[in-house]
């Protein structure tokens, strides 16, 4: 398949650890730029305490208020079961539910065990399949975790086949603080891709070591055609010590053009959100190639 299906989570991912919280109106612009420049799939925020991450404050306006494309999929996170009925009230379709491959970090991120994360989750999967949403599984930490170290692949082949079993229709596997490498992705993901098929799979990277864009280039070797993406390379997860930006959209639209693969975004569209991005942040940001980009489109 020469489709490369890239789902932004910038406005998410990317703005939750900004020091500077950006109003749902601002978001909404934002969400509609990143649509005109191409996007289909976009994850427009989170349905968590507005006490614990003020930046995902007003997600329910930011899903009411944003124009959204036909064909296209607007997704949100959502913590537990009150926020499924949030997402699903504001009108979103999509809902990501996470859970940790490590007791620690479940306990540090959301204050639950594993055991039960897993239940919630696969209650939440269950109610989706019931009710016509679609639920994306995303199993964080899932190469090392910033408390207990490396991950066993064999807890996440476990865990990723339990939720791809109770029904999620996606898969997502997330080096959540940038530690993998492409031999550790490659192997992980030929292995899943074997036992489920590429269709139910993406993967989510952060680029901490420098590595997000080799490790899409594995993923991608792998036979996986779904990756999130940060246009900028924002992100970082506030619970997760050492969790630096996504892997840039700009990067990953860049290399997968190169390589052939089709995306439908418009990278002379893309690069001037990214500017206003680190205007209205304060803080300059852009991928790897961004200058480069630049020079080009000038």
């Amino acid at each position: 398949m020469n489709e490369v299906i890239i789902n932004e989570v910038g406005p998410r991912d990317g703005l939750q650890s900004q020091q500077v919280i950006l109003p749902p109106e601002q978001r909404i612009d934002l969400i509609n730029a990143l649509f005109a420049a191409g996007l289909t799939n976009i994850e427009v925020g989170s349905f968590v305490s507005p006490t614990a991450v003020p930046q995902m404050a007003g997600t329910d306006a930011v899903a009411r208020g944003i124009s959204v494309p036909v064909g296209a999929n607007v997704s949100a996170l959502i913590p537990n079961r009150k926020g499924y009925e949030l997402a699903r009230r504001s009108g979103v379709d999509t809902v990501a539910v996470v859970v940790s491959a490590t007791e620690t970090m479940n306990e540090k991120n959301i204050r639950m065990s594993l055991a039960q994360v897993m239940d919630v989750a696969e209650d939440i999967i269950a109610r989706g399949s019931q009710e016509g949403a679609k639920v994306q599984a995303y199993l964080a930490v899932a190469f090392e975790c910033p408390f207990e170290g490396k991950v066993d692949p064999t807890r996440v082949y476990e865990l990723g086949g339990r939720l791809l079993e109770a029904g999620a229709r996606e898969l997502v596997i997330a080096d959540t603080i940038g530690a993998a490498d492409p031999k550790q992705v490659r192997s992980l993901m030929e292995w899943l891709v074997g036992a489920h098929g590429a269709s139910r799979l993406a993967c989510h990277f952060h680029d901490t070591r420098a590595m997000g864009l080799a490790n899409v280039y594995a993923a991608l070797e792998s036979g996986v055609r779904r990756f999130d993406a940060a246009i900028g390379g924002l992100g970082g997860c506030p619970f997760a010590p050492g969790a630096k930006g996504n892997v840039a959209t700009e990067d990953v639209v860049m290399m997968c053009e190169q390589l052939g693969y089709r995306t439908g975004i418009n990278l002379d569209d893309l690069l001037p959100i990214v500017e206003a991005v680190s205007e209205v942040l304060g803080a300059k940001v852009g991928g790897r190639a961004f200058s480069w980009l630049k020079q080009r489109a000038a």
